[in-house]
C-alpha cells in the first residue's frame, strides 16, 4: 500500500502509533483504524492528535473495545484452570466505551462522540480464529508484570480449549463465534464557529410545561 501511494506521488511517513511526526495545529484531518488499542499511552497520543489538529480540525478513529473476543478469553481461562491450575495473560487488555468517551473530553476535544459496534465472526474452527489473530498481528504483545509468567500454550491446552469453545459458542451448523467491539470516536479542534452550548438556566421553554401541554392533548 504504502508503495504504490509513493508511485502516484503522495508523501508517506513511517511513525509510530505513539510518537505523531507533525507540528502543533498544522493538520486538518486525522484518521486512525484499528491501530489506537496498541498505543503504549493512549490518553498521550489522543492528546498530540488534539495539538496537530487545526482549528476546527477534525479526527476520525476506530479501535477494538472491551468485551471483543469474549468466547476465546472464557475458552482459554477455563481450559488453562483445569489444565494448569492457574491463568497467563493471552489477549491484550482494551478500552471500553466509557474510557474512550472520557478520554476524548479531557484531552479538550469539541463535540467528542464514541459509539460502539458488535461485529461477530463466525470461523470453521478456534484453531482458524487463532491463525486469523496472529495473521493480523493481535497477539497479546505486552511485558508480564513482575512475579507473573506467561507459559506457553501447549498443544493439550489449545485441544481443551476447542473443545470448550464448540461446546459453549458453536451455531447449529457448527461454526464457532468471535465477537468484535468496535469502538467509534471523533472530535474536532475547538473553533469560535461551532456551535457552543447555552449556559444553564438560559432556557426559554418549561420541559415540565410541555409534558402538561402534551398530557392535555392526548386522547383518553
Amino acid at each position: 500500500m504504502l508503495a504504490q501511494l509513493q508511485e502516484r506521488g503522495f508523501e508517506t511517513l513511517d511513525a509510530s502509533e505513539d510518537v505523531l511526526p507533525f507540528e502543533p495545529g498544522t493538520v486538518d484531518l486525522i484518521v486512525s483504524v484499528l491501530a489506537l488499542h496498541w498505543a503504549n499511552d493512549l490518553p498521550g497520543v489522543l492528546a498530540q492528535i488534539r495539538s496537530v489538529l487545526k482549528p476546527d480540525g477534525l479526527f476520525l478513529g476506530c479501535l477494538f473495545g472491551a468485551d471483543s473476543l469474549t468466547e476465546l478469553r472464557a475458552a482459554l481461562i477455563e481450559a488453562e484452570t483445569e489444565i494448569t491450575g492457574g491463568v497467563s495473560p493471552r489477549l491484550s487488555p482494551l478500552p471500553g466505551l466509557q474510557d474512550i468517551a472520557g478520554l476524548l473530553q479531557r484531552v479538550g476535544f469539541a463535540r467528542p462522540g464514541a459509539d460502539r459496534d458488535e461485529v461477530v465472526v463466525r470461523y470453521s474452527h478456534p484453531m482458524t480464529l487463532l491463525e486469523e489473530l496472529k495473521g493480523m498481528g493481535e497477539q497479546a504483545a505486552f511485558m508480564p508484570r513482575e512475579g507473573q509468567t506467561r507459559r506457553p500454550l501447549s498443544r493439550r491446552l489449545l485441544a481443551r480449549m476447542s473443545e470448550i469453545y464448540f461446546e459453549r459458542f458453536s451455531d447449529p451448523d457448527g461454526k464457532v463465534r468471535a465477537t468484535f467491539k468496535i469502538i467509534w470516536m471523533s472530535g474536532w479542534a475547538p473553533h469560535e464557529s461551532q456551535p457552543k452550548p447555552l449556559k444553564p438556566g438560559s432556557g426559554k421553554f418549561s420541559l415540565a410545561d410541555a409534558v402538561r401541554q402534551r398530557g392535555k392533548s392526548d386522547p383518553d
